[in-house]
């Protein structure tokens, strides 16, 4: 069975070197469902707490948010940064509080400091669903990634990794056969 969550993003980006409107910078609203798949636990009668897998998502991707996505050889990413040291937050601002953990992957690279992404290909629905599962593979049983963004859509299915032990109070995955949110512990 599946427990099924979305999370909203905002950002910038353009498709640099494309022949239409996209390589013009734009922005959007972008809608991330994740699907996650296991055993129905018996002790909390769910596969895995939505709200947990969005804290769990939401610890790498809020660096997603309110950020400017530009791919790496896109002329305008020394000029963004050039003009974010003029204004003096290149390294942050007081008042950036939505940064995750800087993360860098063979596809993308945060620098939550400055609300930028850079990614190695064009950033497009397709290659958000990459983006994303390569930071989630890890930490949740992942079984679909669906991106929209605008009028448009990318989904892609995966093979879930198998049962995760959970806590039998909260569902959350045991960390060492500890619940890291309540404290149970695996006998």
């Amino acid at each position: 069975m599946r427990s099924i969550t979305k999370i909203e993003l905002q950002y910038a980006h353009r498709f640099y070197k494309f022949q239409g409107e996209a390589q013009y910078l734009h922005g959007h609203t972008g809608i991330l469902t994740i699907e996650v798949e296991d055993t129905v636990d018996p002790g909390v009668n769910m596969v895995f707490p939505c709200n947990e897998i969005q804290k769990v998502a939401w610890d790498v991707l809020k660096n997603f948010d309110h950020a400017l996505i530009l791919r790496e050889d896109d002329p305008l990413l020394p000029a963004i940064l050039a003009v974010y040291e003029k204004q003096g937050i290149r390294n942050g601002a007081p008042s950036n509080k939505m940064k995750g953990e800087a993360f860098k992957t063979e596809l993308a690279t945060a620098y939550p400091e400055c609300r930028l992404v850079v990614t190695k290909e064009t950033m497009t629905v397709e290659g958000m669903i990459k983006i994303v599962y390569e930071l989630l593979k890890d930490k949740l049983n992942i079984a679909k990634l669906t991106f929209t963004s605008g009028v448009n859509a990318a989904t892609q299915e995966y093979k879930p990794a198998g049962t995760v032990d959970r806590c039998p109070l909260c569902g959350v995955a045991l960390v060492n056969g500890v619940c890291p949110k309540c404290g149970y512990k695996k006998h």
